[in-house]
């Protein structure tokens, strides 16, 4: 599962990349389309229970989730009609799971607005505008073709066809199709698509040094508009972010704390990020190392299991599991299972946030 970062050039989206992703190797310059290939990043997802487990279960080393990051190019109006990097761009959106979109929420004259105004509001409208019309000259092209194999009494060919119509009646009415509820087979017969507009979404706004809160008014719109639609939004400053990512742990925390942050927004960003993948971490725990480990909600105990090795799932028996909070409580797993506090769960059981499980496997 992968996140990518979109929106206008000169927003910030390189420099939130290389802050994110500790990159220092593609410094983003005040000039459209510096992007023009994807750049790709493995980010860390800051988790504190991995901290509190190794309290009572000292490891060797400690893992935690890993996030992945495409930052792509700068869009700009006309994209979907081949303006700018137009189609190139588009494909690389399709690929990703999720879109985190970075929104320009500070004026400074120096730094370029590639629509010569900063209007957040009006960049979210751009770039939805532009994959909206990507999404359905993608449909309208494929209709044809799914009409005639309808025709054929084919069932999923059928499913295909009437769910290409239901997405096209949908975006006539200028909303996305994340606004949809799609069944498990409606989905399926349009995944091929990689339709932008269906994929979850996460606004960055992109806040001056002097606003780190972004309680701007330009940010409150924002999150005005989010609540709309369903989405997270995160308020972090590029600028300083970046400068504290090249920091040594040290003068890292004293920075943070001299311009009032507990932690790197990026840590929160990183998290509503994997939250919006829809993913959750469950832990395994022992001497050799504690380690987060990344499922999809919704994962049973096979399937988590076979993120570890898929010879796990395939021969998955049980799951012997227990919370942090027993951990917290117990202070040892030999206590927990003396308490009666851990749990054998079989296939059919739905792995929860923050589960810590041993796996049985023939």
């Amino acid at each position: 599962m992968e996140a990518g970062i979109v929106g206008l050039p000169n927003v910030g989206k390189s420099t939130l990349f290389n802050a994110l992703t500790a990159s220092k190797s593609a410094q983003s310059a005040n000039y459209p389309f510096c992007t023009i290939e994807p750049n790709e990043g493995m980010v860390p997802v800051p988790d504190e229970r991995l901290h509190t487990i190794t309290k009572y279960i000292p490891p060797q080393k400690v893992i935690p989730a890993m996030l992945k990051l495409v930052d792509i190019a700068g869009i700009v109006k006309g994209a979907s009609e081949g303006e700018g990097l137009g189609n190139k761009f588009l494909s690389h959106i399709r690929e990703v799971d999720a879109i985190i979109q970075v929104v320009r929420c500070f004026e400074d004259p120096d730094v370029i607005h590639v629509s010569g105004a900063v209007d957040p509001l009006s960049d979210i409208a751009i770039v939805e505008t532009e994959l909206m019309f990507a999404d359905v000259e993608l449909l309208q092209t494929a209709l044809p073709k799914a009409e005639r194999a309808a025709r054929l009494n084919d069932k999923d060919a059928k499913i295909r066809y009437e769910v290409i119509k239901k997405c096209l009646e949908q975006m006539e009415k200028e909303l996305p199709l994340r606004k949809l509820d799609f069944k498990p087979d409606e989905k399926r017969a349009v995944s091929s698509f990689g339709l932008m507009t269906a994929k979850p979404i996460l606004y960055v706004a992109n806040v001056s040094e002097d606003d780190l809160e972004g309680k701007n008014p330009m940010v409150q719109a924002v999150r005005d508009h989010a609540k709309e639609v369903g989405a997270g939004v995160v308020a972090v400053c590029a600028k300083i972010e970046s400068e504290v990512a090249e920091l040594d742990e040290a003068d890292r925390a004293e920075m943070l704390e001299a311009v009032g942050l507990k932690e790197p927004a990026l840590s929160v960003l990183a998290r509503e990020a994997y939250k919006t993948l829809g993913l959750q971490s469950y832990f395994t725990a022992g001497e050799k190392e504690v380690r987060a480990w990344t499922i999809p909600i919704g994962a049973t105990a096979p399937q988590g299991a076979g993120v570890i090795h898929s010879d796990f799932e395939k021969g998955f028996i049980r799951a012997e599991v227990y919370s942090l909070e027993d951990l917290v409580t117990h202070e040892s797993e030999a206590k927990i299972r003396q308490a009666g506090k851990l749990r054998v769960e079989g296939k059919t059981y739905i792995m929860q946030d923050g589960d810590i499980c041993h796996f049985l496997f023939n």
